[in-house]
């Protein structure tokens, strides 16, 4: 399960608008036992394109950084899918770096964007809850 402040939820979300028409991502940083993504680290997409994305090695390391600093550790990467359902793409799958990871998708193409997290082991997708924890 992937737990999101209303911060991080709105942060990400956003960052994934200011995006388009490109994909956005960018980074979770939080608690790794309880799930809970405490920090959203936006970044930009290298690929700067509609279909792929590609987290810059800088903006990477630079929020690796902050989240250790603060006790934190980098959870997962979130990613826009502009025109198609929050569901990984074959290249989503191929480049999954870390299988203890959770995978935010969030998708653009409805009036209402769709938040939803998987984890990808071995090229197997298993979708799992995103609890939007409130103030």
């Amino acid at each position: 399960m992937l737990r999101l402040s209303e911060d991080v939820y709105q942060r990400m979300v956003g960052h994934c608008y200011d995006g388009l028409p490109l994909e956005a991502c960018g980074l979770l940083a939080g608690d790794a036992e309880t799930g809970k993504a405490e920090r959203c680290y936006p970044t930009r997409n290298d690929a700067a394109s509609s279909r792929v994305y590609t987290v810059n090695g800088t903006d990477f390391l630079k929020a690796d950084r902050d989240a250790e600093d603060n006790g934190l550790t980098i959870l997962g990467v979130f990613h826009s899918h502009t025109h198609t359902d929050a569901y990984p793409s074959p290249t989503d799958v191929a480049q999954a770096p870390d299988p203890t990871w959770h995978y935010v998708l969030v998708s653009l193409r409805d009036l209402a964007p769709v938040v939803r997290s998987y984890r990808i082991v071995d090229g197997k997708i298993t979708e799992e809850p995103v609890v939007l924890e409130r103030r």
